[in-house]
């Protein structure tokens, strides 16, 4: 059965219009699948969704570079790392809600992103041709909404180093099948429904081909077995 991948990047929950969008689109898609499709959830902001990527990690992380032997801390460090990587890996595909914060993304968000990123697991690199991402294959919607910052609006009002910094992580990684649908601003908005409509609208419209996609690899699978 074809895995979604859904990372909630707000703490806001039922406050949230960033998830609300996220969940709209990710029940469009299902409905859509006529062979079922899984979704896991990951929030981020949950207490122990992510481990900590300090010292010991840092010092895995080089152990691997030089070909170190790791210590029994490190060892356990990595294999926690390793493990926020592997569900990442296993979904088909990937549903994110990204708030705006500070003109960025949110700081659990980066430290996901740090702990996935490894070489050998999200990307190689060769000295000749450079970075390589090596998850090829996948797909991703990607909602992001602002309160203030819209495309458009004079730098007073902000900047956009959210959506433009995840669109190049995705592709970095090797995702280059990506849509991103905006909602915004959210905030300093005459017609806030009316904006939410059309953000609404976008993700509707692209159910039917994340889903059929998704089929495509669910057959593939069945097919291989």
């Amino acid at each position: 059965m074809p895995a979604i991948l859904h990372v909630n990047a707000s703490p806001r929950f039922a406050s949230s219009e960033s998830l609300r969008l996220a969940r709209l689109f990710i029940d469009s898609v299902r409905a859509e699948g006529q062979d079922g499709i899984e979704v896991e959830t990951l929030d981020l902001f949950d207490d122990g969704a992510l481990p900590a990527f300090g010292r010991t990690a840092a010092a895995a992380k080089m152990a691997v570079f030089s070909g170190q032997e790791q210590t029994p801390e490190q060892i356990t460090a990595w294999e926690s790392a390793r493990a926020v990587f592997d569900q990442f890996a296993s979904a088909d595909a990937y549903v994110f809600n990204i708030p705006m914060w500070n003109a960025g993304v949110p700081y659990v968000l980066k430290q996901w992103i740090d702990i996935i990123t490894q070489p050998g697991w999200s990307f190689g690199f060769d000295p000749e041709r450079g970075y390589r991402g090596l998850m090829e294959g996948k797909q991703a919607m990607a909602v992001h909404t602002s309160g203030v910052y819209a495309p458009g609006v004079p730098a007073a009002f902000g900047n956009d180093f959210s959506s433009t910094f995840f669109a190049d992580w995705l592709n970095f990684v090797g995702i280059e099948d990506a849509m991103h649908v905006r909602f915004a601003p959210t905030v300093l908005n005459g017609d806030v429904d009316g904006t939410r409509r059309i953000a609404e609208a976008e993700l509707a419209a692209a159910a039917p081909e994340f889903a059929g996609k998704l089929s495509s690899v669910g057959a593939f699978e069945l097919a291989g077995k």
